[in-house]
């Protein structure tokens, strides 16, 4: 079976047939045992690395196998523990707490007496968080004593698939009512069960029909541009063999037609019968072929594996590509891409969780049409931003809860002595704990300090409440501000359990599911010590562009005080909590929130629960049929939970329906895209607000916008009051569309758009996502490596252009273009239109050598449009021209999309860079993939090629290993096709002197031994230890890196050139002791030694001129080649008397040392071989260096000296080839006139107009074309 699947690579079959052919007598050039021992030597180490992989696959597979599980046994009538191997479709399997579920399970019952199960899937999407598993309702009669035996229904399920987002069931019971179920009952094959003490579920998929090995489909293969430009020179190398055999055979046929007699060397058959000419030519072309097989390096493709992998090792354990907060290290899936590193051209990044940290911070948010800036938590945030160290200490501190007992007492806090009580703490860190095992729980994300007058306003609402339930209950109505952090705490999927009940993490099955990474056994990494730099200290060069808060609040207020409140023992920072007092009735021993964990499945969801828990309002216990919620007053409401519509991305928004407690009322709450909620509103939420109810929707319109401008992500909360009539109708259409089969997601999605409907709006919150570290250095260090940034996003298009201007994606003097159109026939008039100013631009001669600062801002909608077939050419053309993209408001087949288009129209190298699942597509599609090991989970990671914990890692695997890894490759596998060429015109010289008969003058043993042995490490040690630059110089001048794109260093030309090179050599090395042999009575094999031992020198010391980085190793392997060779060769003629008869080696070398000629020779023909190749090396460095030349002059000067000549050259090279540049105007007959300045940070509230708004944004003006 391996054998088959190696013949799969054509150049197996190709020295295979030649084996073959070898054993024909007519055409045999060498022994036919001797002629397979190349093939079979390759052929068996590449076996037995292949056997090594599968033994490890097998022990790990046994291992799972043969797992303990429990089944229920019909005969014993009980559980028993059995394999994994035994679970069959049917069977009834018990799953104990921390045990991982054997197979695809229909949950029947757990122990939870509200039939949950709590599960941690972190072996099949990486996240850590829990998520709930209810019970199929209906079916099974929950009971401490489950009996399987009791279940009597029919479960009918979808056919096995690889989707692990969706499930469709039902279970048919006796009386023909139909239960449906989704992937809110299925236990997935893979996932461990947490907090939960048993559970039992009904097998519907087993063994390879789980979803989970459905998802396996092992080792993705790419090929490597490079590898595609090999395969090329392959078949030149080819037809080259072609054209000498064709020689051969031809020179052959004259040879016989000009031979007067026959002589009597040529023996005939036993009839006495000689071929005829055109016959013996026609014989002689295949032993041609079999004599100067050689010209296709056998041992290339085996050699170029042993260098990826030596490659692969030197990157993972790179120090600088190591994270210490997360204790991870780069993670190289892919072998047979790590050229491609360094031959990117553009770069297609996510935003959330790639180009930010993805941990979300609490920061505004805007009720009933008034803003709460929250300046007293923007403070707290400006303490936490000092220092990461200082971050990490807080890790590992539990804030300590917001008390039932609330006051408004406030007192002067001096904010100097605040922040020196916090820089205490510093160097206090402990490395163990710096990553809570908890997702989205740092006090960077659950601290939040009240806004002082929203938390009197909420004081009023409180009491206000308790004084209307005091009264009648048909005046019962819950303050709209009370009723916006209700919804804040239970619209969401946060799961809630005891922070004393810590998860007990099983080892045992740990290595059932192992890591992708082939490097894993090679090494492990050393933790990296010392601390990190505070993640905006690439913001503080420039006021204007570390602003992502606005400093003015939207609305008016009182100027900012900070509350000083009575200091509590939990509080961090120094800053105390401004705390709302409200006295408790409840005699009840009450939960405090100390010992509550949230496990949030969004980093989004966590800070909103955070934000309402410092209000007061804390989620204490959430189960499928209820949600309980501690008012501020210490008064616990439990609302039952009727259903739950979840986010999808066509409706971007969730909606959680209750029945409130209090008014015992149905209740929608829903929360959502600004855009996907306001076009769902209907009245105005409360009739007593007459004047200004209808300023609410605009009032938090314009609040989101300024959100928006200030880089924050913005949700919408809404209610809505459900009738019993409307309800009832809802919930039959909804339980017929959750029994569906076929179309159920339709079905349930239609049922979620029939109930948001005429939402009332509540309020909306700003969240904040910072910026990872040194993400602007990045991105423009990689934009001056030629490398074009495109950025695409889910967010808002103000909340990106913010982004960008943050990360210098896009900078101040850039010519943004804003593409926004409703209609396609504007789309196509305004991308002609701008692509003609490009053009114009570019045949203007004054502008010759430079390129504009131009940067492409578009829409979802636009993208869409401008992707459309007739569109596409026109579109790319333009975004070629741009410097950066931001495509905002796009979809994850949009990103893949555009991924796919720019790769196959532009013909460049793409990588693709991301976090989540939803970046799966786009990271797939590009030529290179890279996963963010981020706060979403590990699907992208899954997905990609490379994996790394940080965007700025991204820097150095590009610059620097791309580079070594493409450059390194690049001139092994050059020097490969050289040296083989170069050893193989030796024997077809020589056929010029023997009548092509396929003789050879060099053994056949030693022919085998030269490549096989003799010169193989030397190129394999180039390709993994040559280093042409330094990695500082490399880092310092990122320019360097464009000499990879494009063609690169492998070029047409190059290759040619070096097979010209090759040619010249092998004739040197021929001729010149042919010359001095002429005449003489030497025989064959002692005119073929030295050949041997001067091609051996030749071909070595050319692989030193090529050498740019000497080290030990290469001495020592180069050396060591020369001593192997005559080591061995000594041996063979000593020993070997008849080992290849008639021919006799016997003591050849030894005669040969002891003839100066010998030696005279070896050094004149190796001097004069590579006298030409030296001199062109000299003069072009010399004359015309190129800038790699000149950047290793770089390297030998001492690092002051270095920095200075970095900078010039920075200043030099670089300003040259970036001119700043306004387009003209653009030809329209609408078009306006410029109306106004721009700030020097330009914002974009006039982004969209009815139709198109075309906005021109540069450092002093502003153009808007309406179309």
């Amino acid at each position: 079976m391996n054998l088959f699947e190696q013949f799969h690579r054509l150049a197996n079959i190709y020295f295979v047939g030649l084996a073959i052919l070898n054993f024909v007598p007519v055409v045999n050039a060498f022994e036919p045992e001797i002629a397979l021992i190349p093939i079979c030597v390759i052929m068996c180490l590449t076996a037995l690395k292949d056997a090594w992989e599968d033994f490890r696959r097998y022990q790990s597979d046994r291992k799972l196998n043969n797992t303990p599980c429990f089944i229920y046994s019909r005969k014993a009538k009980k559980f028993i523990e059995r394999r994994w191997k035994d679970v069959r479709v049917g069977d009834f399997v018990k799953v104990i707490c921390n045990e991982i579920v054997p197979a695809d399970l229909l949950l029947l019952h757990t122990s939870d007496p509200n039939g949950v199960c709590h599960i941690e899937t972190s072996n099949l999407d990486g996240e850590t968080n829990l998520k709930q598993r209810r019970v199929m309702s209906g079916v099974c009669i929950s009971d401490p004593d489950f009996e399987p035996e009791s279940f009597n229904s029919l479960v009918v399920c979808e056919k096995p698939n690889n989707n692990l987002n969706h499930f469709k069931c039902y279970a048919e019971k006796p009386d023909k009512e139909k239960v449906g179920a989704g992937i809110e009952s299925l236990l997935l094959r893979g996932c461990t069960v947490r907090n939960t003490d048993h559970a039992v579920g009904f097998v519907v998929y087993a063994g390879h029909e789980t979803k989970s090995m459905l998802n396996n489909n092992g080792p993705r293969y790419k090929r490597s541009k490079l590898e595609r430009k090999l395969n090329k020179d392959v078949i030149f190398c080819v037809i080259l063999l072609f054209f000498m055999c064709l020689n051969g055979a031809l020179g052959h046929f004259l040879w016989l037609q000009a031979l007067p007699t026959v002589p009597p060397y040529l023996v005939p058959d036993s009839n006495g019968h000689l071929d005829s000419p055109g016959l013996s030519s026609f014989y002689m072309f295949f032993t041609m072929i079999i004599l100067l097989q050689v010209l296709i390096p056998i041992s290339l493709y085996v050699s170029i594996e042993l260098v990826k992998i030596g490659q692969i090792f030197f990157i993972t354990n790179d120090i600088d590509l190591y994270d210490e907060a997360t204790d991870s290290r780069i993670q190289c899936k892919a072998l047979n891409i790590t050229e491609d590193l360094g031959q990117i051209e553009y770069i297609f990044s996510d935003k959330t969780g790639t180009l930010t940290e993805n941990k979300m911070v609490f920061r505004r948010c805007s009720i009933m049409g008034t803003e709460y800036p929250h300046k007293e938590n923007a403070v707290r945030l400006a303490v936490l931003e000092e220092s990461e160290a200082e971050e990490n200490v807080l890790f590992n501190k539990r804030p300590q809860p917001v008390k039932p007992r609330w006051s408004l007492d406030t007192e002067d806090t001096n904010f100097e002595d605040r922040q020196h009580q916090h820089g205490s703490h510093r160097k206090s860190k402990v490395a163990g704990n710096a990553q809570s095992n908890v997702a989205f729980s740092s006090p960077l994300e659950t601290e939040v300090i009240p806004d002082r007058k929203l938390l009197q306003r909420i004081s009023r609402a409180e009491s206000s409440s308790r004084s209307s339930r005091s009264g009648s209950s048909s005046s019962q109505n819950i303050d709209p501000y009370l009723d916006f952090f209700l919804s804040l705490a239970i619209c969401n999927t946060v799961v809630v359990s005891m922070a004393t009940a810590q998860r007990q993490r099983v080892n045992g099955f740990s290595h059932s599911l192992q890591s992708n990474n082939p490097m894993d056994p090679l090494s492990n990494m050393p933790k990296k010590s010392g601390y990190f730099s505070n993640i905006f200290t690439s913001w503080q060069r420039k006021p204007n562009r570390n602003r992502t808060i606005s400093e003015d609040s939207v609305v008016e207020g009182d100027i900012f005080n900070l509350p000083e409140i009575m200091e509590e023992p939990g509080d961090i920072n120094g800053l105390r909590r401004c705390s709302l007092y409200a006295p408790t009735n409840s005699d009840k021993p009450a939960t405090t929130s100390d010992n509550l964990s949230y496990e949030a499945e969004s980093p989004d969801e966590a800070a909103l629960v955070y934000a309402a828990k410092a209000y007061g309002f804390t989620l204490l216990a959430r189960t499928p049929d209820s949600v309980t919620v501690r008012l501020p007053s210490g008064e616990d409401l439990v609302f039952e939970v009727l259903d739950t519509l979840t986010f999808d991305s066509f409706r971007k928004r969730m909606s959680i329906l209750v029945r409130d407690p209090i008014t015992k009322k149905y209740v929608l709450y829903t929360k959502g895209a600004d855009y996907a909620i306001m076009e769902l509103l209907g009245t105005p939420y409360a009739e007593n607000l007459r004047g200004i109810q209808k300023k609410i929707a605009a009032d938090t319109q314009h609040h989101l916008d300024c959100y928006a401008k200030d880089g924050l992500r913005t949700l919408c909360f809404t209610k809505k009051v459900v009738s019993d009539k409307e309800y009832k109708s809802w919930f039959v259409n909804r339980q017929r569309a959750l029994a569906a089969i076929e179309n159920r997601e339709q079905l349930v999605m239609d049922t979620a758009v029939q109930l948001e409907t005429n939402l009332c709006l509540l309020g909306a919150t700003g969240i904040e996502d910072r910026l990872q570290e040194s993400v602007p250095d990045t991105i423009m260090a990689l934009r001056e490596a030629g490398i074009q940034v495109w950025v695409l996003t889910g967010d808002k298009l103000e909340t990106a252009v913010n982004i960008g201007y943050a990360c210098r994606l896009l900078e101040d003097e850039d010519l943004v273009i804003n593409m926004s159109c409703k209609n396609k026939l504007t789309c196509t008039s305004i991308v002609d239109c701008a692509l003609q100013e490009v053009r114009r631009y570019n045949e203007d001669p004054r502008n010759v050598d430079t390129t504009p600062d131009i940067s492409l801002v578009i829409d979802g909608l636009t993208l869409n449009m401008a992707l459309s077939s007739d569109l596409q050419d026109r579109f790319v053309e333009l975004a070629k021209h741009c410097r950066s993209v931001l495509c905002c408001r796009v979809t994850p087949l949009q990103k893949s999309s555009v991924v796919k288009v720019v790769r196959e129209k532009l013909k460049v190298m793409t990588l693709a860079v991301g976090d989540g699942a939803n970046d799966v597509n786009m990271i797939q599609a590009a030529d290179i993939g890279i996963g963010i090991s981020g706060q979403e989970g590990m699907q992208a990671v899954m997905a990609s090629d490379f994996a790394i914990s940080r965007f700025k890692h991204l820097k150095k695997l590009l610059l620097v290993h791309g580079h070594w890894c493409y450059t390194r490759l690049a001139n092994m596998i050059i020097y490969f096709f050289y040296k083989n060429v170069a050893y193989v015109n030796l024997l077809f010289w020589y056929q010029f002197f023997c009548g092509f008969s396929g003789t050879t003058m060099i053994d056949y043993w030693l022919m085998i031994f030269f490549n096989l042995f003799f010169t193989s490490a030397p190129p394999i040690m180039f390709g993994i230890m040559d280093r042409d630059i330094s990695a500082e110089i490399l880092l310092g001048v990122p320019e360097l890196y464009r000499t990879g794109q494009g063609e690169g260093e492998y070029k047409f030309s190059t290759f040619w050139v070096n097979m010209l090179d090759a040619f010249y050599q092998s004739l040197a090395c021929f001729f010149i002791p042919y010359l001095a042999y002429q005449g003489s009575d030497i025989d064959i094999f002692s005119f073929g030694t030295p050949l041997n031992t001067i091609s051996l020198f030749t071909i070595l010391l050319h692989l030193s001129i090529e050498i740019k980085a000497w080290t030990a190793v290469h001495l020592i392997i180069i050396g060591g080649s020369v001593v192997l060779y005559f080591v061995v060769t000594l041996a063979y003629s000593a020993v070997c008397v008849t080992c290849n008869p008639p021919s006799n080696p016997y003591w050849i070398l030894p005669r040969q040392m002891a003839d100066p000629m010998f030696y005279l020779l070896c050094l004149i023909t190796t001097v004069v071989a590579l006298l030409p190749r030296y001199t062109f090396h000299v003069l072009r460095n010399s004359i015309a260096p190129s800038p790699l030349v000149q950047a290793k002059h770089l390297d030998q000067l001492d690092p002051s000296t270095r920095s200075e000549y970095i900078k010039e050259w920075r200043s030099f090279r670089g300003g040259g080839q970036v001119k700043s540049s306004r387009l003209s105007t653009p030809p329209s007959p609408t078009l306006e006139t410029p109306v106004g300045m721009y700030p020097q940070s330009p914002t974009v509230s006039d982004i969209m107009g009815d139709e198109f708004t075309l906005n021109v944004i540069s450092e002093n003006y502003q153009r808007h074309l309406h179309l």
